[in-house]
């Protein structure tokens, strides 16, 4: 055990006694190549010439004047730089040092007479910038001589990079300077026509967006590196489009907000994602704005363990709320994000995990009376249509019953204000799931105008990476080398982050006046086959090639495609531009309310579940021929 223990103490031994036998063989080359500038410099200021009283000089103060170079080198720092590594900045202190070396070695010249003419202390200085910053560089020369030398046989992958500005040269200064043994930069692309034919540390500009896949095929390109952080996401769209042709893998930088001091690493580099060939800005929110009516307030989120939950907790903790209070029926997602907000915020926030369902009325008003909230985020919700098409009555409990629990407790106990999480699935539904959906903002409506409490829902489409999501299942798919199924070659589907969709929430409940269905400009719905396709691409596969994609048909209550809004909703603008409102409804409670005890009634009949259903929800088409095919 004892030798055992020993060996990391011996490790360390032998680490630091390599540290300290370089830096003493640095200092004894410098020690020698300082003497061998100051004779030089005697030898051309005298043409070879050197008088005996000079030549006496020198052998007598040679040896002071390199030691206090040496000493000088000590005081910049100029040992403890890593020189395989160094740039402009490690050649700047060199200057600085050895300028500095040779004023004080003048002035120890003339203050022990010991002097030499003073143009030998320029030339000396010049020539010790010369031979150290020439020795310091040499190890960079012969490695990057070797790395041409081996380029014919290189096995790394060639990388093309997208952007010639800070971001694409510190890509390329960094795959070239850290040693990088799978990465070899060849090109660079650049729409700036100044930059064209020029070239970014020895790796040449060769055009604009229209050579990418030219350069992509004649140099042999592997993988492509988006380096335009502050480029906005539709641009960075149209490139990626471009970039999809050529069947390379793609990378990225983040966005600039991102990136922390301009500093650009490798490490920050990540593989493409769906989220950036969405090509739309994501929602900005109003920090003023939410931090008006969440801070220093008692918040609670239903569902608060889920995807969009979760994420609204992460966003509500920013602004100091009195309490958070997380609501969930399952524990371990509830749990796990109660650990990692203590983990970031630790005693800057006041949490609590609740678990109960919204089914239990009695539960909940336990819950409202105990905590009083100011204001309920509604997510709890059961989304996946297929299932909920199997299990119609459990549909019906929580997204309807559910919200109705949770909306009349919130007006027995004064909320201020209630945001309900709907889906674009709730417009003329033809699935269980999305009727529920419009249930349940029928419920928020119609509570809005006998109630002091302001409903309001918020309408979005699917929400990419959240639990049920298309995206998790392709990855999954592609992983066990497909196929990857689609429903239908023309089924669309409108897209957002999980992020965007909380921002968005937030913001509706800072809007909020009561009644009003908040809905997002989320702009082209987008083919699901482009999205499996796409997804193909950015795992490094050829779609139908390498991984096929397989049509199944489509499944029970689905549409081909969604729509945001009801014809008779109609749609109104609000200050943020990418934020509209649906016209409220006019939806009397407690013609609702008899509509919603038939279909309690029902609940557990799923024929006559789905008649009643047709009753409360008008545009609700079970029927339609679509589904019809799907065996409904």
């Amino acid at each position: 055990m004892a030798r055992v223990a020993l060996l990391p103490a011996l490790s360390r031994g032998v680490k630091w006694l390599l540290i300290y036998t370089r830096k003493l063989l640095l200092v004894i080359v410098d020690f020698v190549l300082i003497s061998l500038s100051i004779y030089i410099g005697l030898v051309l200021r005298f043409d070879g010439e050197i008088p005996e009283l000079y030549l006496s000089r020198f052998v007598n103060s040679f040896a002071i004047l390199a030691a206090v170079n040496v000493l000088i080198y000590f005081i910049f720092g100029i040992y403890h730089s890593l020189w395989r590594n160094a740039s402009v900045d490690e050649l700047f202190m060199l200057f600085f040092a050895t300028v500095s070396a040779s004023i004080i070695d003048l002035l120890i010249g003339y203050g022990f007479d010991i002097r030499l003419p003073r143009s030998v202390y320029i030339i000396s200085c010049l020539l010790a910038l010369i031979f150290i910053g020439g020795f310091r560089m040499s190890y960079r020369v012969l490695r990057r001589l070797k790395n041409v030398g081996i380029s014919m046989h290189d096995k790394r992958k060639r990388v093309m990079v997208i952007g010639g500005g800070d971001a694409g040269s510190m890509v390329i200064k960094e795959l070239k300077t850290a040693g990088c043994t799978q990465y070899q930069a060849v090109a660079v692309i650049d729409d700036d026509r100044w930059k064209q034919k020029l070239k970014i540390h020895g790796v040449p500009i060769k055009g604009g967006r229209e050579k990418i896949c030219e350069v992509a095929e004649k140099d042999g390109i592997d993988e492509i590196i988006i380096a335009l952080p502050s480029v906005d996401r539709k641009e960075v769209s149209e490139i990626l489009d471009i970039c999809k042709k050529t069947k390379c893998k793609l990378k990225t930088l983040p966005g600039v907000y991102e990136i922390i001091n301009g500093k650009v690493g490798l490490s920050q580099i990540r593989d493409v994602s769906i989220d950036d060939l969405l090509g739309r800005d994501e929602v900005k929110l109003d920090m003023h704005e939410a931090s008006g009516y969440l801070k220093d307030e008692v918040v609670l989120v239903t569902g608060g363990g889920g995807s969009i939950g979760s994420e609204l907790c992460r966003q509500i903790a920013r602004f100091k709320p009195k309490k958070l209070i997380i609501l969930d029926i399952y524990e371990n997602n509830a749990y796990d994000l109660q650990n990692e907000l203590l983990q970031i915020y630790k005693n800057d926030i006041n949490l609590e995990v609740v678990i109960a369902s919204v089914r239990d009325r009695k539960r909940l008003r336990q819950v409202f009376e105990t905590y009083r909230p100011g204001v309920v985020f509604h997510a709890a919700a059961h989304k996946h249509v297929p299932l909920m098409e199997a299990n119609p009555a459990e549909a019906v409990k929580n997204n309807i019953f559910g919200t109705l629990n949770t909306a009349q407790c919130a007006d027995e106990f004064g909320v201020k204000r209630f945001v309900l999480i709907s889906t674009d699935k709730a417009v003329n539904p033809t699935n269980i799931m999305g009727a529920t959906k419009r249930v349940a903002e029928m419920i928020i409506q119609s509570l809005d105008k006998i109630s002091k409490t302001e409903f309001v829902a918020v309408r979005f489409g699917n929400v990419l990476g959240s639990n049920g999501s298309v995206i998790p299942l392709f990855k999954k798919q592609i992983a066990n080398g497909g196929p990857v199924t689609v429903t239908h070659p023309e089924i669309t589907r409108f897209f957002m982050t999980i992020p965007e969709a909380a921002r968005l929430v937030l913001q509706a409940g800072a809007m909020a006046r009561g009644g009003e269905i908040f809905i997002l400009d989320m702009g082209k719905p987008v083919k699901i086959v482009d999205l499996a396709r796409d997804l193909i691409r950015l795992s490094g596969f050829e779609p139908d090639k390498d991984i096929k994609i397989e049509f199944t048909g489509l499944r029970p209550g689905e549409k081909l495609y969604e729509e945001l809004l009801l014809a008779e909703e109609g749609i109104q603008a609000t200050r943020h531009d990418k934020i509209f409102i649906g016209k409220p409804l006019d939806i009397e409670y407690m013609d609702l309310m008899e509509k919603l005890r038939k279909l309690e009634v029902n609940v557990d009949d799923p024929e006559k579940l789905r008649e009643t259903m047709a009753m409360v929800v008008p545009t609700y088409n079970y029927a339609r021929e679509e589904v019809a095919a799907a065996g409904i």
